[in-house]
């Protein structure tokens, strides 16, 4: 055990910013800090809290969430009887880095940590294990456009119970779903025939369309998604050449199509002959059995399955679907032409995982942590009018007692909470709701503190937490 360091017990006062974030993680932030720079050492004894509170004057409950904060990083330990103790190791060091702001960051969308030690151990000896069979060719050489066969047809297991008769011929692996959809967008457009999107679109596609100078044309939705005769109606009127879509687990609104609207949407989509892309990034993480516009209307379907929320964003790798394998020739060239190809390493790592079987244990234990989490924001914000979906690690909150989207993100930014507001996503009038991404809370008591906070700020108007003199 490291020796006790009396000297800062009594003298470790943290210094703090004026204005901000929550005081307890100014505070945490501070010690970390002074971790970092080396004021405080490994076994230094913190003041007990009520000698801080009492020296900051602030309340003890504050002091004690800070601490409770500082032991959540791995920065100090409580030994029972005893005190506070600093706990200096790289463990403690890596930990002790947070957001320059403190700042929980809800905004972003990506897969919760599970917790599972012995998964995250068997998928890193996974990627270990690519020494001995890829060795530094793996490394060093450029591999196939569009993927090897080999990933191709790991790709085509891993999305065969969605895409029925998926062969590896008709199946591209792109660098990420946004470079299949800038593939696509460069290879489909039509003398400049808009897009039509759901009125609340993925900005990453807004974004696109922008680069690429393409109108979108907003089609109205509902609580089951995109509305077949607004389509219709959009279709007659504008003439897109392509339909945008996510009909599992809609970002941001987790609204998912049932059978009936999908095959209408596929029949509307014959009828004006609309080539439809349908990003299906949620469709492995919803589970549903429900059968992708690809299904129903494959002859016109480009279905974009990224890894980025079902597995892991850090391997920049989608599957894309195509009509057949002539139209999956022509997007390899297109891939060629303006991202090149995937990663050889992440398509490696996802190829091994499928075959092993890890890719399912994972997605499984997301699912799990997921519906933990949602289950935590419908304690919080269920009688607020929420919306969420099974499996899905974002919720969609409309606003009311007169809140502004914009006013409800600047107050919770104040307390150090960042939201997405809906503008993000509007083609056209945007609604007063906010995104609230629940995965991107490093755990659970992070996260439920983050939602205790909002939960309290939307039940009442905006007035009433307000206080000017």
């Amino acid at each position: 055990m490291a020796k006790i360091d009396e000297s800062a017990s009594n003298v470790w006062m943290p210094r703090l910013p004026e204005g901000g974030g929550p005081l307890y993680l100014a505070i945490a932030d501070a010690l970390a800090a002074d971790i970092a720079t080396g004021q405080l050492t490994n076994g230094t004894r913190l003041p007990p809290q009520r000698t801080l509170a009492h020296r900051l004057g602030i309340d003890f409950t504050t002091v004690s969430r800070a601490y409770a904060e500082a032991r959540r990083r791995g920065l100090v330990e409580a030994r029972v009887g005893m005190g506070t103790f600093v706990l200096r190791s790289e463990r403690a060091a890596e930990a002790a880095t947070p957001a320059p702001s403190g700042l929980v960051d809800l905004t972003m969308n990506f897969p919760p940590r599970s917790g599972d030690g012995p998964l995250s151990q068997s998928l890193w000896a996974a990627v270990a294990d690519l020494e001995h069979s890829g060795g530094m060719d793996l490394l060093l050489r450029y591999q196939e456009v569009g993927g090897t066969r080999a990933d191709r047809e790991a790709g085509a297991v891993w999305l065969g119970d969605m895409v029925p008769e998926l062969g590896a011929e008709r199946l591209i692996l792109a660098p990420g779903a946004q470079a299949g959809l800038l593939a696509l967008l460069t290879l489909l457009k039509v003398d400049q025939r808009p897009v039509a999107v759901e009125a609340l679109c993925y900005p990453g596609f807004r974004a696109l369309a922008d680069h690429k100078a393409t109108p979108l044309v907003p089609v109205a939705m509902d609580s089951d998604g995109l509305i077949p005769e607004d389509f219709a109606a959009q279709c007659a009127r504008h003439r897109p050449a392509l339909l945008y879509c996510t009909p599992n687990l809609h970002n941001p609104t987790t609204a998912t199509m049932p059978l009936a609207r999908r095959e209408a949407i596929a029949a509307i989509a014959r009828e004006y002959d609309v080539i439809i892309l349908e990003d299906d990034a949620y469709g492995k993480l919803a589970g549903n059995g429900l059968p992708p516009l690809a299904a129903l209307a494959p002859e016109r379907t480009y279905h974009i399955a990224s890894l980025s929320k079902s597995l892991a964003p850090a391997l920049r790798l989608a599957y894309v679907a195509c009509p057949d394998a002539r139209s999956a020739a022509r997007l390899t060239g297109a891939i060629r032409a303006t991202t090149s190809m995937a990663s050889p390493l992440g398509a490696a790592i996802a190829t091994r995982w499928i075959g092993s079987g890890l890719a399912a244990q994972t997605l499984a234990a997301i699912q799990t942590e997921a519906e933990a989490r949602r289950a935590m924001a419908l304690r919080h914000l269920g009688q607020d009018g929420m919306q969420s979906a099974r499996h899905a690690y974002h919720i969609w909150l409309p606003l009311g007692h007169g809140w502004r989207r914009g006013d409800l993100a600047s107050r919770l930014r104040q307390s150090g909470i960042g939201v997405v507001t809906s503008d993000a996503f509007a083609i056209g009038p945007a609604p007063e709701a906010i995104r609230i991404g629940l995965a991107a809370a490093p755990d659970r008591a992070t996260l439920e503190n983050s939602l205790r906070e909002i939960a309290d700020l939307v039940c009442q108007p905006p007035l009433l937490g307000n206080l000017i003199v």
